[in-house]
C-alpha cells in the first residue's frame, strides 16, 4: 500500500511541474517583445555622441566648432593665462612639470600641448585645465627671453 501512495505523489508532482511550465510558457507568449517594428528598435547617435530615439534632422546642417577629433575647440580667456618655467621635462616620454610663477604650484605638461620642443629652464605661458588626475598645462607657448 505504501508503494501506491508514493507513486500517486510523484505523479501529482510531475503534473504540477508540467502545469507550471505551461503557465510560464503562456506568460512568455503574452510578454513577448518580438514583432516590434524597426522604428521602435532603432537608436540614433546625436552630435555629442549620446544615444537618442529621435532621428537627426538632415535638412539643415548645424554649424559647430568641432575639430577633426570630434571635440569642441576650447576658447581660452586671456585673463586666465599663466606663466612659469619648466622645472623638469623627459624628452623620451614627452612629459614634464611647469612651476607656476604666480602660485608656485607644479603643473603637469605633455609635449603635445606645446607648439615647440620643451626643454628644462624654458619660460612659458600656458592655461591651466583640470585633467583626470589633477591640473594640466595646455596651449603652452614659449616666452622669448
Amino acid at each position: 500500500m505504501a508503494g501506491t501512495y508514493a507513486k500517486k505523489d510523484r505523479e501529482s508532482k510531475k503534473a504540477k511541474v508540467k502545469r507550471d511550465k505551461a503557465d510560464k510558457k503562456e506568460q512568455r507568449k503574452l510578454n513577448n517583445n518580438k514583432g516590434k517594428s524597426l522604428d521602435e528598435m532603432m537608436a540614433y547617435v546625436d552630435i555629442d555622441g549620446n544615444l537618442t530615439s529621435e532621428p537627426p534632422d538632415m535638412r539643415t546642417p548645424k554649424e559647430t566648432t568641432r575639430t577633426n577629433h570630434g571635440a569642441a575647440s576650447p576658447v581660452y580667456d586671456p585673463e586666465q593665462m599663466r606663466s612659469g618655467s619648466v622645472v623638469f621635462f623627459d624628452d623620451a616620454k614627452r612629459y614634464g612639470f611647469i612651476n607656476d610663477s604666480k602660485s608656485g604650484e607644479s603643473i603637469f605638461v605633455l609635449g603635445r600641448n606645446a607648439a615647440f620642443k620643451i626643454k628644462k629652464g624654458d619660460h612659458v605661458s600656458f592655461y591651466k585645465e583640470r585633467g583626470s588626475k589633477g591640473f594640466i598645462a595646455v596651449n603652452v607657448q614659449l616666452i622669448p627671453k
